[in-house]
């Protein structure tokens, strides 16, 4: 009996070997049918909105200076338009009283276990003043809204 390293060594020899034709002909064995176009798989499409999509509906949504009476009736959830109908005092879109003089939206984060999206919305008040709050989007929303906001301070 060939120890395993001695028959690993002679496969190796074996296979170095040049291919000399037999001087038999082996059976002819059919070719094997082909197999049946397999049907197209379709790629992955992520679930729900992405960051860049996100991103890019929050900076239109706030714009330079808070968002519009339609984004207000259609792009926010029913959560916070009850709650804007609570409290008459401040905008609960901008976490404030007044509107700002500009707007800037920082970068989305994603969490796809949780189904949300986030970014850091930044106003900018006279005197160089700024406040932050977090607007979050569901991933799922259709069309895409603001689900909740939440003010810094």
């Amino acid at each position: 009996m060939l120890k395993p390293h001695r028959l690993g060594a002679l496969l190796l020899a074996l296979s170095a070997l040049p291919v000399v034709p037999s001087a038999v002909a082996a059976p002819a064995v059919p070719a094997p049918a082909p197999a049946a176009p397999a049907a197209a798989v379709p790629a992955a499409v992520p679930e729900g909105h992405t960051a860049d999509q996100i991103g890019r509906f929050l900076v239109r949504f706030y714009g330079d200076h808070g968002p519009s009476d339609h984004d207000r009736r259609h792009h926010v959830s029913q959560v916070l338009q009850e709650r804007q109908q609570v409290n008459t005092e401040s905008d609960v879109l901008l976490c404030a009283q007044n509107e700002p003089q500009d707007i800037g939206i920082g970068p989305v984060t994603v969490a796809q276990a949780a189904g949300v999206g986030w970014a850091t919305v930044t106003t900018h008040w006279g005197s160089d003043k700024t406040d932050t709050f977090t607007a979050y989007v569901r991933l799922d929303s259709r069309p895409i809204r603001i689900d909740d906001v939440i003010c810094a301070g």
